[in-house]
């Protein structure tokens, strides 16, 4: 089982044992949702969500077989992880570090990490070249080759 690690339980919320959750994961809408599995603590002790709701800046969720604060509150502090398996998505940023970078058929570079700044994504080339990543520059994306296939515009590059 490969583990990912989705945020941490900073709270619990009033005393019915709701939990409150902070994450920054891209993919929330597909694992705040009642019966998906998630696993807590460096244990991965597996929990299984009954109920979701996001409140202020928090994902707010309930388990099932837990209805009291008393019962949640050995999870407050504890990081929140998800089976890899579980996530029905092509790729995650992370499977992304290392393919090589090609703007206009030219390579420029390889991916160093994937960032967020100010709630928007950002390719990191060559731990210095900052490409947003949306589909106006990111034209694809091919897994098989370990290649990304950018487009710029002038001035985006050092060589533009």
């Amino acid at each position: 089982m490969e583990y990912i690690y989705i945020g941490d339980i900073v709270n619990t919320h009033g005393i019915k044992g709701e939990i409150r959750i902070l994450s920054n994961f891209k993919y929330k809408n597909l694992v705040f949702k009642p019966n998906f599995k998630i696993y807590i603590g460096k244990e991965k002790t597996q929990e299984i969500i009954s109920s979701y709701r996001q409140h202020k800046n928090y994902d707010m969720i309930c388990l099932n077989s837990y209805n009291n604060i008393n019962q949640v509150l050995k999870y407050k502090g504890k990081p929140v992880y998800i089976n890899r398996l579980d996530l029905n998505v092509p790729y995650l940023n992370s499977d992304l570090i290392n393919f090589t970078v090609y703007n206009k058929n030219k390579e420029i570079g390889k991916l160093t990490n994937v960032r967020e700044i100010k709630d928007k994504e950002f390719l990191v080339i060559n731990n210095k070249i900052l490409i947003p990543n949306i589909d106006r520059f990111v034209k694809k994306i091919d897994l098989n080759n370990k290649k990304i296939i950018i487009e710029t515009i002038k001035g985006m590059l050092d060589e533009d």
